[in-house]
């Protein structure tokens, strides 16, 4: 835990350094002394802003699958979304270059709790914590409601020149609040009107602005451009007096930064045509007021009902076109999955006085991606294949090449299915009920079970298609899972075993591969290799006798990559061989297990091993006393049934 009085300083230096930031003069001061240190970055359009704002927060390139980057400044709160972020990223690259996507609106669709708008807040964090450093300095005239850039001061008739002397172009008008501002309190001298850093804060309501809709009848379109301030007319005499003006629309909030519009089909077609224009030409039309020049980048979600209904409408068609559409789907990786519901569950008090055994949180996972998939046209490719396969393991009967290709077989996976939302309510349920502050893998399927028979949105097709998956959950993956855990804890030297079976299984696959003999490692007498233990081996995850050759070819590549490498070939490197090996092992104990676990009065020395297991799960593997003694039992249960 982190020292308070350390706390207390830090909080001391941010405010101090804070402050030291902050900078105002007159615009004349700005052009000596702030424009000449950084020209280009003080001209940013809003989406240069955001893409140098991603770019400062970092990123890595993947050599996984398609090399996607991965940007650190969703890295920490965003799982298996990596492609979608990806996209999202590229957008604002290519409108930062000028692109015709600039002049889009970028929509993100995609199902509920998909995590949408935490990528929409990491922007405007993102956004706030970059304009406090000094890649990001933000300057603003002073008094301007829409916190205008100080260059738009400079008048039409010099911007050539300053064009000449900076090598950056001004883009765009001063509002009409701003120019009557300028006239009549300066006197048309711009090189007097005060300018301030600016510090961009959604609650300050600068750079950021966020509109979510409500009753769609009544909505009116003054909450995104304002309306007359009737408290003000009587003060400056006119209603077309920009100053009489209520400049408090979410639009000027978010001028020079981001405007989110949250459920953005539920709104009025005007409000559309007025974003879009807003986009797309850079200026809004307000009564009494010429265009008011606007610079920003909109981001807008929604869901896949809302979409669909939008798509029915034929008019609705001109204003897709002018849209950028970025699907945002749940993930497909059980692993990332199970992240989430880390991610969701851990600051949460009633998880924390409950323990989770290890496969708790990745068994509901399991579930939720199945219910996301759609069956294949393979016939050799059923959902639990394709599960292993976006998990990136290895599957028999589909090559490295062919990955891909399955993955795009139904581009609309996992626009549907469980949300991570309805998982965590579950498990919180589940957690309440519970007596033992212990919650087993197979609590957890019997919770999903209960909540999807009682919830009246299914009808009883859909439930019990989503109660089998539950089924093949519980089969193929945790009843592996924890066979696994259990024979590793009743086997001590499982790992040292495992790994030198591997090596036995690689000199026995050259010693065919190259037809040669084998030394024996006991007598040092030459012998043929065995097939027999091969076979014996790679029958374990249904290597065919027609498809064994393949395999082990693939095997001894893997192998002499590694060594190529300099790093030595374990159990981790074949996902698919260390499966192998491990069944081979499991199968050659299954009697010891069978006994210790079995025994209905075990005597004192069986006993013994039973609580030497149950010690070894609690201390090595992630379980409690009351999992470990149910994993023990389960476990007993599967061996008697084989």
């Amino acid at each position: 835990m982190v020292d308070k009085d350390q706390f207390v300083d830090s909080l001391i230096s941010y405010t101090q350094q804070h402050k030291a930031k902050h900078w105002e003069g007159t615009f004349g001061a700005f052009l000596r002394e702030v424009l000449p240190t950084a020209p280009t970055a003080l001209a940013r359009t809003s989406h240069q802003y955001l893409w140098d704002m991603i770019r400062w927060h970092g990123s890595q390139r993947s050599d996984e699958g398609e090399h996607v980057t991965r940007y650190d400044l969703f890295a920490n709160d965003l799982y298996g979304m990596d492609e979608s972020l990806e996209r999202v990223a590229n957008y604002f690259k290519a409108a930062s270059e000028g692109s015709e996507v600039g002049r889009r609106l970028l929509l993100l669709l995609g199902p509920p709790s998909g995590g949408k708008s935490s990528l929409v807040t990491l922007l405007k964090r993102g956004l706030e914590e970059y304009s406090l450093t000094d890649d990001g300095a933000m300057y603003a005239i002073k008094g301007s409601p829409i916190h205008e850039n100080p260059l738009l001061l400079i008048p039409q008739s010099k911007r050539a020149e300053f064009r000449d002397t900076y090598g950056v172009n001004i883009e765009g008008e001063l509002s009409p609040y701003t120019r009557t501002m300028l006239e009549e309190e300066y006197e048309g001298d711009f090189t007097q009107v005060p300018v301030e850093r600016v510090f961009i804060s959604e609650a300050g309501r600068v750079g950021v602005g966020t509109y979510a809709p409500h009753d769609p009848t009544t909505a009116d379109i003054a909450d995104l451009v304002g309306s007359v301030d009737l408290s003000k007319v009587a003060q400056y005499g006119d209603e077309g007096n920009p100053r009489a003006w209520s400049w408090s629309g979410a639009v000027y909030a978010a001028n020079r930064g981001m405007l989110e519009m949250i459920e953005i089909l539920k709104v009025k077609r005007e409000f559309l045509y007025l974003l879009l224009t807003l986009t797309q030409e850079k200026n809004i039309k307000v009564s009494r007021f010429p265009l008011i020049h606007m610079d920003q980048t909109i981001v807008a979600h929604t869901n896949l009902a809302e979409f669909r209904k939008f798509l029915q409408e034929k008019e609705n068609e001109a204003l897709l076109d002018r849209m950028v559409i970025i699907q945002v789907p749940y993930t497909l990786r059980y692993q990332d999955e199970a992240r989430i519901y880390e991610k969701l569950t851990s600051a949460t008090p009633t998880f924390q006085e409950v323990h989770l055994d290890p496969h708790a949180l990745k068994l509901a996972a399991v579930f939720a991606v199945l219910t996301r998939l759609k069956p294949s046209e393979r016939a050799d490719l059923d959902l639990t294949k394709k599960v292993r396969l976006h998990a990136g393991e290895d599957v028999e009967g589909i090559s490295r090449s062919e990955v891909e290709k399955v993955r795009n077989e139904n581009p609309d996976e996992g626009m549907d299915g469980v949300s991570p939302r309805f998982v965590v309510n579950t498990l919180a349920g589940a957690i309440s009920r519970s007596e033992n502050k212990s919650l087993t893998a197979l609590d957890v399927l019997i919770a999903l079970k209960d909540a999807i028979e009682s919830d009246a949105r299914m009808d009883a097709k859909e439930k019990k298609m989503w109660v089998d998956l539950l089924v093949t959950t519980r089969k193929d993956f945790y009843n592996r899972w924890v066979k696994e855990d259990v024979h590793k804890a009743l086997f001590v030297s499982f790992e040292q075993e495992a790994q030198e079976l591997l090596e036995k299984y690689l000199d026995e696959v050259e010693a065919v591969l190259d037809n040669r003999k084998v030394e024996d490692p006991i007598t040092s007498e030459e012998r043929d290799a065995d097939e027999r233990f091969l076979r014996g081996v790679e029958e374990k995850i249904s290597i065919s006798d027609a498809g064994k050759h393949s395999f082990r070819q693939e095997v001894v590549r893997k192998a002499m990559g590694s060594y190529k490498r300099g790093e030595k070939f374990t159990l981790g490197s074949h996902e698919r061989l260390r499966e192998a090996v491990e069944q081979y092992l499991f199968q050659e104990r299954r009697d010891v297990l069978r006994l210790v676990t079995s025994s209905a009065r075990p005597d004192d020395e069986t006993q013994r091993k039973v609580s030497a297991v149950e010690d070894r799960l609690v201390s090595d593997y992630g379980y409690d006393a009351h999992s470990a003694r149910e994993a023990l039992n389960y476990v007993t249960t599967l061996l008697s049934q084989e």
